[in-house]
């Protein structure tokens, strides 16, 4: 009965606007404001939309129902959205593999046939048939079920994997016989942010927090713990193996590939982590501290007996790799085996060799190591692009990499160590002649004169005229850096005319860790600068105009075009922030958004901090008397990472304030999280709508 009502109340002040060129204003749902006002450093903050965090109400479901109820009025009148819809369909409609990997007498890889709203993990023995292992798509009846982690004993004998349930981060735990397909034990539950790491095949060790009070999707969780579970036990008696002392937000584990190490990760933020080892081949033994701080990252990539192989960026910003000895593995003993240049080191071992991936203005170079640190070979790549991979066991004869750019499908190679040969694997057969378009790289110079690459896309032969509808694409955080890769909604966008441009912003890793912190806390401003640069260099090499250029980003990414949009709103015809971090002075209280801290800072540790979280903080931001961009915000009712209501409040503050004729609008998937896992029916779905609203935006009435 309440939420009866509750549907009423709202539903009696909704219109419905037509998409037509009226040059009204669309009517949205009326939100209700709340005097509700925080003080912080003195200073008073008013938040009227607070009431949209509670994802548990009957209220909030009745808001998010009326704004979908608008959004999708407005959609479903752009007159060529089906058509997108199956140009999208046909794109998609093609098989893709993963590169195969060996456990026990069994070869495994994944597969999809074109549409499989998941893919199937398939398994053969060495000359024998292809046969289903798991299929996903068996898991729910609308495919919102997805896989997740996945790990074998030593012997491939035993299997656990995780299960994801409307794009949720929390996860439940499946053990397997791997032979026999008989599920073993209990179901394990509640698991979140978990790898799987076999001891043997007696069981394995995972990682959780304790159920939240209150919401599951939005409460926080900030005490991370790892377990032990013993196969064929109930999971109320597994082993609390690390985390009991103190809080951490991540605490992760793997063991070495002969069993002989657990290693321990323990962090309080994104970056940073303590490193712990504990000998499994001696019963009892303690853990040994070989890094007590959070001041650096470090990762065991691999060990031979007590030699372990350390990727690190202590005193290394570009990372290096050393070695130690287990008995005394602290930074003092470590030495160099391959030293810090002057481009980003990522790391790969297999077959008994070590890979070290560098990037060169975010393109891939690769060279091949021995085990006693003598360099083996440059490896010599396809093309200008992304290769990742170069893993696997130590006794496998060949490794595989996956090479792409933004107009080469994913296509598999064979890489033989000893020739240092590559040969092709699997190349995937996709409605998309890359011959017919450009990737090129530029280089411009942001606000403070800071140099930035840039990759554009576009068709071959296009006029630079400043009329051609342009999308740039962000993210500038936690030292993750945005590398060439190719997608089917983008090599849709450059069929039909459109320029892809992505730059390689501060805040990311694409030149270590100088860079990333160039981007962080009281530096955020400086990624910001650089993507607004970059669309002011698109606009003034003709590549676009302001009339026909979108921006989009997700997650950290939407706090980009948030931000750019508030900042800058001249500069772009259409704004499409997905699942963003919107609220900065908030983000900290829901799930494990504390652990952002390292990037942003957060409202409570000083004035200064506040005050500059404050000054571009997109929901605090909203100004009334501006123009903004056409507008489609994006997120999922099951984002348990960021949280729905930032894109809530967000939208409420545009839709108040904003008075011009532009729409402002929300669409919020159901049965959905932050992207992991989402169903390829749902994501054809979401790209025609976004590509849409983008194109009608930009004037373009009809599409080929």
């Amino acid at each position: 009965m309440k939420r009866t009502i509750l549907w009423l109340t709202i539903s009696m002040t909704i219109m419905m606007s037509c998409i037509e060129n009226t040059g009204k204003r669309l009517t949205y749902p009326v939100t209700r404001q709340e005097n509700v006002v925080d003080t912080i450093f003195s200073t008073a903050v008013p938040d009227p939309y607070r009431w949209l965090e509670d994802d548990m109400s009957d209220e909030t479901a009745a808001w998010v129902a009326e704004q979908n109820k608008v959004t999708f009025g407005y959609l479903e009148q752009i007159p060529y959205r089906e058509k997108l819809k199956e140009k999208l369909t046909e794109m998609w409609n093609y098989e893709r593999y993963s590169a195969p990997f060996i456990e026990g007498e069994y070869t495994y890889f994944y597969k999809n046939d074109g549409l499989q709203n998941q893919s199937v993990l398939y398994r053969q023995k060495e000359g024998g048939e292809p046969e289903v292992f798991l299929d996903p798509n068996t898991f729910s009846p609308d495919g919102t079920t997805s896989l997740g982690e996945l790990g074998f004993s030593k012997d491939g004998s035993m299997v656990a994997y995780s299960l994801s349930e409307g794009g949720s981060d929390w996860r439940k735990i499946v053990v397997k016989n791997a032979l026999t397909g008989e599920i073993i034990g209990d179901t394990l539950k509640d698991i979140k942010f978990s790898g799987i790491a076999w001891q043997g095949k007696e069981g394995f060790f995972y990682s959780s927090y304790d159920r939240p009070k209150g919401s599951e999707l939005s409460a926080m969780t900030d005490h991370h713990k790892l377990y032990f579970h013993k196969t064929g036990t109930k999971q109320s008696d597994d082993i609390l193996i690390f985390g009991s002392d103190i809080k951490r937000r991540y605490v992760s584990a793997g063991v070495t590939e002969d069993g002989r190490f657990l290693v321990v990760y323990a962090a309080i933020s994104t970056t940073g982590n303590e490193l712990y080892i504990k000998d499994l081949s001696k019963p009892g033994s303690k853990f040994v501290t070989v890094v007590d701080n959070f001041e650096n990252d470090h990762i065991i990539i691999d060990n031979v007996g007590e030699k372990l192989f350390i990727l690190t960026n202590l005193n290394a910003p570009n990372r290096k790799v050393v070695v130690a000895d287990a008995k005394n593995p602290q930074p003092e003993n470590w030495i160099d085996f391959i030293p810090e240049t002057e481009n980003v080191l990522e790391v790969t071992t297999g077959a008994g060799y070590i890979f070290a991936h560098y990037m060169v203005d975010a393109i891939s170079k690769v060279k091949q190591y021995d085990r006693q640190g003598n360099l083996v070979r440059d490896i010599e790549l396809p093309g200008v692009g992304a290769a990742s991979g170069f893993g696997g066991k130590e006794y496998y004869k060949e490794v595989y990499y996956t090479f792409t750019n933004y107009i080469t499908p994913p296509t598999i190679f064979k890489f033989d160590p000893i020739s240092g040969k590559s040969e092709l694997y699997k190349k995937p057969d996709v409605k998309f002649d890359g011959d017919k378009y450009v990737s090129e790289q530029v280089f411009y110079n942001s606000k403070d004169g800071t140099r930035i690459p840039m990759i554009i896309t576009y068709k071959k032969g296009l006029e630079m005229n400043g009329k051609n509808p342009a999308m740039l694409y962000g993210y500038g955080g936690f030292n993750i850096s945005i590398t060439p890769s190719f997608s089917i909604p983008v090599a849709l966008w450059l069929e039909l005319g459109g320029v892809y441009a992505v730059p390689n912003i501060r805040g990311g890793g694409e030149y270590g860790e100088k860079w990333h912190l160039a981007g962080t806390k009281m530096n955020k401003q400086n990624v910001f600068d650089d993507f607004i640069a970059a669309a002011e260099y698109l606009i003034a090499s003709k590549y676009t105009s302001p009339e026909y250029l979108s921006v989009r980003g997700g997650s950290n990414g939407g706090l980009l075009v948030g931000a750019v949009m508030t900042q800058r709103p001249e500069l772009f015809r259409v704004a499409l922030p997905a699942v963003g971090v919107l609220d900065m002075l908030r983000y900290h209280k829901f799930t494990a958004g504390a652990g952002w801290a390292y990037d942003y800072g957060t409202a409570d540790e000083s004035r200064e901090m506040f005050e500059y979280l404050l000054a571009y903080s997109p929901v605090h931001n909203v100004r009334e008397g501006v123009e903004y961009p056409a507008t489609l915000i994006t997120t999922a009712d099951h984002d348990d990472r960021v949280v729905p209501a930032h894109s809530f409040k967000f939208a409420a503050h545009l839709q108040d304030k904003y008075n011009g004729k532009n729409p402002v609008l929300i669409r919020i998937e159901t049965k959905a999280g932050h992207g992991a896992g989402t169903p390829i029916s749902k994501t054809i779905e979401q790209y025609a709508d976004i590509w849409g609203f983008t194109l009608w935006n930009m004037g373009i009435k009809s599409i080929e």
